[in-house]
């Protein structure tokens, strides 16, 4: 597969049919009314963010799946990883659905949730393990050696998939903010697998990468739809399943260290008050704290998107 060929068609390709989408989704979605509903414990401001589209990665996910597939051909990587994204992206769906007809911000019960995350993850590894993709290895950060983990992969991986997944989907509380940072990560990824010479999984992030730009036209401030749950458990499936299958799960806590620090603002806010009855942060996950702090929204995207940009140059040295 020539790279430097399919890789720009994928970009563009994806790119325009984002646009596409955007345009022709967003007023469907406005007359089908399915609004955001705003949770009331977050700040004021948000409130009038109260009705604006959701579900809105089904732009980035056609664009992506329509692109990639017609210029990867018949490619187990791409295939397993669609598979991961698209997995996860039904329970996302499921969970859009769900806060939409119940007009609030609940959908799924945890439990549930989690129990369908863990699933899709499962079938994911026996499915790239089957066709030879991976093995119970993974690599280990500052060298350049492999560490068997044995009996030990299958919850190692399980655990990074839907760690990923959710941390991910924390990250998606301001406009732009998931669709920026993860722009950069898929970038980074897609580096690295054409150095490792995994050219369809190079040419499936390109593809994301233009998807994503696309629906960033209609993410950014002031938000004209959302990615909903539908859009970030995708990217929290497709992400970490290219870290998987490339063997290199571990740099996804470098490249992707916005989302640990989101993730773990959430974790410490608990703890703290369950513990101490005190909160350490004004507001979880830390973007909101920022928020409450009075940073402008764009403001904080910017930081978390340079931030991204400096990890994973880090990353990639790594």
């Amino acid at each position: 597969m020539d790279i430097w060929l399919f890789g720009p068609l994928a970009f563009i390709g994806s790119l325009a049919l984002s646009l596409f989408f955007g345009v022709k989704l967003i007023p469907i979605l406005r007359k089908l009314k399915y609004g955001q509903h705003i949770l009331k414990i977050g700040p004021k401001w948000h409130s009038n963010k109260s009705g604006t589209p959701t579900m809105g990665g089904l732009i980035f996910i056609m664009s992506t799946l329509i692109a990639s597939l017609i210029l990867c051909g018949i490619s187990p990587y791409v295939y397993c990883a669609f598979f991961c994204g698209l997995g996860l992206s039904v329970i996302g769906f499921l969970d859009d659905i769900t806060k939409i007809k119940n007009k609030q911000n609940k959908g799924l019960l945890s439990w549930q949730k989690f129990s369908l995350q863990i699933i899709v993850c499962i079938v994911f590894i026996i499915m790239a393990q089957h066709f030879g993709l991976i093995d119970n290895s993974i690599k280990i950060i500052f060298t350049d050696n492999y560490l068997d983990l044995g009996w030990f992969y299958m919850p190692f991986a399980v655990f990074v998939l839907v760690g990923a997944n959710n941390a991910i989907n924390l990250t998606d509380g301001l406009d732009g903010l998931a669709t920026s940072t993860t722009i950069i990560i898929s970038i980074f990824f897609a580096i690295v697998s054409y150095m490792y010479h995994l050219t369809a999984i190079t040419v499936l992030l390109l593809g994301l990468v233009g998807g994503l730009l696309g629906f960033l036209n209609f993410n950014m401030k002031p938000a004209k739809i959302f990615m909903g749950d539908t859009g970030s458990l995708f990217l929290g499936g497709i992400i970490p399943a290219v870290a998987i299958l490339i063997k290199n799960p571990l740099i996804l806590a470098i490249s992707g260290g916005i989302f640990v620090i989101e993730t773990l603002s959430v974790i410490i806010q608990v703890v703290s008050f369950k513990l101490t009855k005190r909160r350490v942060f004004k507001m979880t996950p830390i973007h909101h704290h920022f928020e409450m702090c009075g940073w402008h929204e764009n403001r904080i995207v910017t930081m978390f998107t340079l931030v991204t940009v400096v990890l994973c140059v880090i990353a990639y040295f790594i």
